[in-house]
């Protein structure tokens, strides 16, 4: 059956302009980071890819590693392009990234000329795409000078392989240096991609104001706390200090923890959202950033998710209430 895209999507979704820039990208965009490889269902992937576009998910962000296998989140994407989105290729914006392990040898990681160029190549083959909207830098690389890095992002937008280009993992000292060899290489940096959620706000403490400073724009990543933020963690993290079973780190297992989380589900509730819709709501709030990264393995969690857009902001003592439960609360993967 041909997709047709719903024609209310624009409606369901608000939209911010990114640092100094005209784009404007939708306040929840939809990663590719898992779920959408060669070892899930491509009908699957497919579904959640088009259901977030009828939803006014816009902007979809990959990198060249993304799976599994590293390189087939862009392929199936490129998949679903070809077989849906292709008339819709200019009110997508598509983002990609390079810096982390690809393939054997000296040139298949890290931040040289040679790496990043060529991993850019690749990934557009593999999505069947003549240009990306943005390129980014996927991590900092000590040992490559951020002139040659940054020059080669440059050349990529000089050389029609993408329209922008965007950093991260990049610390403040960092991304104020790139940020000025990019803006005397005539491509000025776009946006920076940090993760950032209420247990992790390593931004507030110098990278925020670095990116208002350059007028660059924020797209996080992991708002939900690799998946902390949700009910399904907190059920779980509460029966296995009920069993003594662990698969979950030691360390993430307490009462105090399970307390805490639970505290924040109360909030929520009184607000008539989900956790990680509060989540949600809290990392786009004001002194937040533009953009949230969701990810997903249902449709679901999608349609659920972007709900977050239409809540009512929160308030000064929701904030500080919020901040109170989340003291000492540690931010302890899976």
């Amino acid at each position: 059956m041909t997709y047709i895209a719903q024609e209310n999507r624009y409606e369901q979704m608000k939209y911010r302009r990114i640092g100094r820039s005209g784009v404007r990208l939708p306040t929840i965009s939809l990663g590719l980071w898992q779920n959408f490889g060669g070892d899930k269902p491509f009908e699957d992937s497919r579904a959640m890819i088009l259901r977030a576009f009828d939803l006014g998910v816009s902007h979809f962000d990959l990198a060249n590693n993304y799976g599994p296998p590293p390189g087939s989140a862009e392929e199936t994407f490129g998949h679903v392009l070809k077989k849906d989105l292709a008339p819709y290729r200019d009110e997508l914006f598509i983002s990609t990234k390079a810096g982390y392990y690809m393939w054997p040898g000296p040139y298949g990681e890290w931040g040289s000329r040679k790496n990043l160029l060529a991993s850019l190549d690749r990934s557009l083959q593999r999505m069947g795409l003549d240009y990306v909207d943005v390129f980014y830098h996927h991590r900092p690389d000590g040992d490559t000078p951020l002139e040659e890095s940054m020059g080669a992002l440059a050349h990529a937008v000089k050389t029609g392989k993408a329209l922008y280009v965007g950093l991260s993992n990049y610390g403040p000292e960092e991304t104020k240096q790139a940020a000025a060899i990019l803006k005397n290489l005539g491509t000025p940096l776009l946006v920076h991609q940090p993760m950032y959620s209420m247990l992790n706000r390593w931004i507030e403490n110098g990278l925020q104001d670095v990116l208002t400073e350059v007028g660059a724009g924020t797209v996080a990543f992991c708002p939900l706390g690799r998946g902390q933020l949700t009910g399904k963690y907190i059920d779980k993290l509460e029966a296995e200090f009920k069993t003594g079973l662990r698969t979950l780190k030691l360390e993430a297992i307490s009462q105090e923890r399970i307390n805490k989380f639970r505290a924040l589900e109360a909030i929520a509730k009184r607000r008539g959202q989900t956790l990680p819709q509060m989540a949600l709501t809290w990392a786009l709030r004001e002194g937040g950033v533009d953009s949230v990264l969701i990810g997903a393995s249902r449709v679901g969690q999608i349609e659920e998710n972007v709900q977050a857009v239409h809540a009512e902001l929160l308030s000064a003592a929701d904030l500080q209430e919020i901040d109170q439960v989340m003291h000492n609360i540690g931010d302890v993967p899976w």
